[in-house]
């Protein structure tokens, strides 16, 4: 071999480490910054604001959250189970013209069910954050209707409470699987 493709071998494999260093590097391991800003969308900017600003804290946050649920996948729900709750969510929003404040208290319950038979935690807090990991776009309407059952707002607040939660239960009855950073929108 000489001496000249010896050096060019070793140019190419210093060339290919330096390459793998630069898009493998430090930090690359974990979701941060601008990973968990796309990933958390609203949720980021809630969680960013709760603790006053400080994006190191929020960060850890919600990197724990995803060590905590990321790895989570979600029961499927039996078909007639699925029937029964988007028939269930139907009646609530029929509810809602004559009782505005019953329909997002059942709402509320509804929403929490349909997690908890899907396999994410019972409690509050747990719930809400396995829900952030895998719909973090959808979480903002479920926030809403629980703040409105427990009497936060008036009659278009619950309305539009209502319509926002329904993309979180759309997506909590239809696929068996956590949309993750795939979320689609859905009108109302």
């Amino acid at each position: 071999m000489s001496t000249v493709l010896i050096i060019v071998l070793i140019v190419v494999v210093v060339v290919a480490v330096a390459a793998a260093v630069v898009f493998l590097g430090p930090g690359r391991g974990r979701v941060g910054g601008g990973g968990l800003k796309r990933r958390f969308g609203p949720e980021y900017e809630r969680v960013l604001a709760r603790h006053g600003g400080d994006a190191q804290a929020a960060e850890h946050e919600l990197n724990e959250r995803v060590k905590r649920y990321g790895g989570f996948r979600p029961r499927e729900l039996p078909r007639e189970r699925h029937e029964s709750y988007v028939a269930h969510w139907a009646g609530v929003q029929e509810q809602f013209v004559d009782s505005p404040q019953k329909a997002v208290a059942e709402a509320d319950r509804l929403l929490s069910a349909v997690a908890v038979e899907r396999g994410y935690p019972d409690g509050e807090t747990e719930q809400f954050e396995a829900l952030s990991v895998h719909h973090a776009t959808h979480l903002d309407g479920f926030r809403r209707v629980r703040s409105a059952a427990r009497g936060d707002g008036g009659t278009e607040e619950m309305r539009e409470a209502v319509v926002e939660a329904r993309a979180l239960f759309e997506a909590l009855v239809t696929d068996p699987r956590p949309l993750g950073r795939h979320t689609k929108g859905s009108g109302v």
